[in-house]
């Protein structure tokens, strides 16, 4: 018998062994190429593989050197050779199935019943080889008592075993699910055999025995069925009892709900409630949904800001604690200086606006006298496009863009408008809805202008409104000559034109 007959012996494959190595290393090849996730298993298998075929020429040696086939040293030899060329071939065939044949059918079963079926074929292989050469009945009655032995000796880790096979069996939650679970939160990583490992926000690992997953009270976050993934969340403020919470609320929701919030659900919408009331202010709360769990304070960052902003707008401070004690010495004489300043410097501001350069020093004062200061924050709608409103703004710090929306579809940004710029001159002269959304591009302080506060002047002095139509008729023309390129006898008659037909609607929407 030459040497290549005593390999084949040793292996236990005549005539197929050639065979039998082809499909292997063939196999391994293509599937280290197309499933990358498994190149490290695949690598493994191939190892054991080529320590099985160093076995068999090992097996061989011996019998081409005198061994008898019946002697231990070449049953052992060849024994390890045939387990781990086995054990090679099953794990290459594992990944065949699991992630080539059950992948493409679209059936992902849990890890722990591949890896439990994987140890079920192992010793399977195991006893089959053994079984050739050895008598294992013995080893089966004594593996009984063996059995019991260290059942009692590992229970926890029996415990922890079987609760990761409930847990990937049941899918009661699975990986990335977020969690929690005593008070601690975090994304599912993995499940295993003994434990399931948790990720936090915090950067941190929690190991948890699966047998104590089993025993405790878990949340799911964020699960609904037949919904998508979101969570509520809760962002508590508190402003004092001389505010009505009505205007607290509808200020609140108006603003969180007038431009999308990264991460916050646009259904169900942001809201505002009353939750409490407190020795010397009331608590509220806003209520939106989460839609990625991993942002929690950063999202609930930026709804504090929107919140803040608000309030600001809507000249409703936030509560101060009732324990604090402000002395202040001010006389009559000293408010009344103050309150000069403050109408000098809003008056020096509205004489830089072109629409107000033709009222008087006094009239300015006037009107600086009704201004109100109206802050936004960044990203936060200033005026909606068909909204109805009659002010306009006047940008003092910050910048803003202009949009205009076309069949709800929002288009590219017509112009930026910065400090000293104004809008909503419009809806203030002539009641018309706003033709142009403004959003703001950082935060932004306006002085506020209504109509209400300009009555009086143009009563006082209708003339005013002549020269103000003009200069709403020439920015109206700058933008049409801008789009249609107007020669300048075509802009000097559509001037005319516009500033008889604003004339006429300033007139009619003041009844002057």
């Amino acid at each position: 018998m030459n040497f290549w007959q005593q390999l084949q012996t040793a292996a236990g494959l005549h005539r197929t062994l050639p065979w039998v190595l082809l499909a292997f290393f063939v196999s391994a090849l293509v599937l280290f190429v197309f499933k990358p996730t498994e190149r490290m298993r695949i690598r493994t298998a191939t190892l054991l593989f080529v320590l099985s075929l160093l076995g068999l020429l090992a097996a061989a040696t011996l019998l081409s050197y005198g061994a008898s086939p019946a002697s231990s040293i070449y049953k052992w030899t060849r024994w390890a050779s045939s387990f781990l060329q086995w054990i090679a071939i099953v794990s290459v065939a594992s990944v065949f199935v699991f992630e080539v044949f059950l992948d493409a059918v679209r059936l992902k079963p849990p890890r722990i019943m591949r890896d439990l079926l994987l140890a079920l074929a192992y010793i399977v292989v195991a006893i089959t080889i053994l079984s050739r050469d050895v008598d294992i009945t013995g080893i089966v009655a004594t593996s009984a008592v063996l059995t019991a032995v260290i059942g009692l000796s590992f229970q926890d880790t029996l415990g922890n075993m079987m609760g990761g096979m409930a847990l990937q069996m049941e899918r009661a939650f699975g990986v990335g699910d977020w969690i929690r679970i005593d008070g601690q939160e975090g994304r599912i990583k993995e499940t295993r055999w003994r434990h399931t490992s948790i990720e936090t926000r915090n950067w941190d690992t929690i190991i948890i025995p699966n047998s104590t997953l089993m025993k405790t009270q878990v949340t799911v976050l964020g699960r609904r069925a037949g919904q998508l993934l979101k969570h509520r969340q809760w962002v508590y403020f508190n402003v004092d009892f001389r505010y009505s919470p009505a205007d607290v609320v509808d200020a609140v929701e108006a603003a969180l709900r007038a431009e999308p919030i990264a991460h916050v659900a646009g259904e169900p919408q942001p809201n505002c409630v009353l939750m409490d009331f407190k020795e010397s202010y009331a608590s509220y709360a806003v209520r939106y949904w989460l839609t990625d769990l991993a942002l929690d304070d950063p999202t609930n960052s930026v709804v504090r800001t929107r919140i803040y902003y608000a309030l600001r707008r809507a000249g409703i401070p936030l509560s101060i604690p009732a324990h604090s004690l402000f002395v202040t010495e001010q006389d009559q004489t000293r408010l009344e200086q103050k309150r000069e300043a403050e109408i000098g410097e809003r008056a020096e501001k509205l004489g830089r606006v072109e629409l107000f350069q033709v009222l008087t020093g006094e009239e300015r004062k006037a009107l600086g006298g009704h201004v109100r200061v109206a802050p936004f924050v960044r990203g936060e709608a200033m005026t909606r496009q068909g909204a109805q409103a009659h002010w306009l703004y006047v940008i003092t710090r910050g910048a803003a863009e202009v949009r205009v929306s076309i069949d709800d579809n929002l288009s590219e940004r017509l112009a930026t408008l910065s400090e000293g710029d104004f809008f909503g001159e419009m809806g203030m002269m002539t009641g018309e809805p706003r033709s142009a959304t403004v959003i703001a591009l950082t935060d932004v302080e306006c002085y506020r202008v209504d109509k209400d506060s300009f009555d009086k002047i143009l009563r006082s002095r209708p003339e005013i409104a002549e020269s103000i139509s003009e200069v709403l008729a020439r920015r109206r023309v700058e933008l049409d000559a801008a789009r249609e390129d107007l020669n300048e006898e075509a802009k000097q008659a559509r001037m005319r034109d516009h500033q008889r037909d604003l004339l006429k609607r300033i007139r009619g929407f003041f009844r002057l």
